[in-house]
């Protein structure tokens, strides 16, 4: 069985963090947890490492401060790299990503180098959305398909299990996004290196507890950064394909 962790950055999620564990380790009890805790002030921290005393496979990553979605799962991947984890995954604490469900994911990375637990692939769905949030998200993702250039349905999907190679091949440290656009880069740079990846249905639920993240200033900084990505790539396919139409050329002149 390979070595598998589930990374769950955790900010004020004290209410759900037990529960959200709890379920994970019933459902495939051969997977690890690692908790990173941005300091949360309603202590989320103390309930993590209470978790953690009372099961050796639930361990706890303590930051300084609230520094990002995308600089929690950093630190989390770097952690997991660093103790020879095989497969490392991506999940909230909210419940939004239903562990019952992570086992679609590790039955599909057995010829994957990424897997998505993706909501707008058939068979994908979501719970407890307002129309106009559906309509954003899916917007939102066509967008990213247009703009990039992409065929993955649910590119800002946080449900996912890589490859330790995947990473690896990846470069962390050359990411520099820290908030919700972090799904995306990471899913560009994978495919941008050749790795496979798939996308496999999943329910995702609203949180019943606790406050969203997710604000309109957020998406809004996400789709800004996507949208200089993809101007600059549609810009080095222009310099490429103007590039060779110049070789073709002087070669037959």
């Amino acid at each position: 069985m390979p070595r598998t962790v589930m990374v769950v950055p955790t900010y004020n999620e004290a209410d759900n963090l037990a529960w959200i564990v709890d379920r994970l380790r019933r459902a495939q009890p051969h997977v690890h947890v690692l908790v990173v805790d941005d300091e949360s002030p309603d202590g989320t921290g103390a309930v993590a490492d209470g978790l953690a005393a009372q099961d050796e496979q639930v361990h706890v990553l303590h930051r300084a401060a609230k520094g990002g979605l995308g600089a929690a799962y950093l630190a989390g991947f770097a952690w997991a790299l660093a103790r020879d984890y095989d497969l490392i995954g991506e999940m909230d604490a909210d419940g939004s990503h239903q562990p019952e469900q992570l086992g679609r994911l590790l039955d599909a990375i057995t010829d994957a180098d990424l897997v998505i637990g993706s909501r707008w692939v058939a068979g994908g769905s979501v719970v407890n959305w307002p129309v106009t949030r559906t309509l954003l998200s899916r917007g939102g993702n066509r967008y990213v398909r247009l703009l990039l250039g992409i065929d993955v349905r649910d590119a800002t999907a946080g449900f996912r299990v890589f490859r330790r190679s995947a990473l690896e091949q990846i470069d962390l440290s050359e990411v520099r996004s820290t908030g919700y656009v972090f799904q995306t880069d990471l899913l560009w740079r994978a495919l941008h290196a050749g790795l496979v990846v798939r996308e496999v249905p999943i329910e995702f639920v609203e949180r019943v507890r606790g406050d969203s993240k997710m604000s309109g200033t957020v998406a809004t900084e996400s789709l800004g950064r996507i949208t200089a990505w993809g101007l600059r790539e549609r810009g080095d396919q222009v310099r490429r394909s103007w590039g060779r139409r110049r070789a073709r050329s002087r070669h037959l002149d």
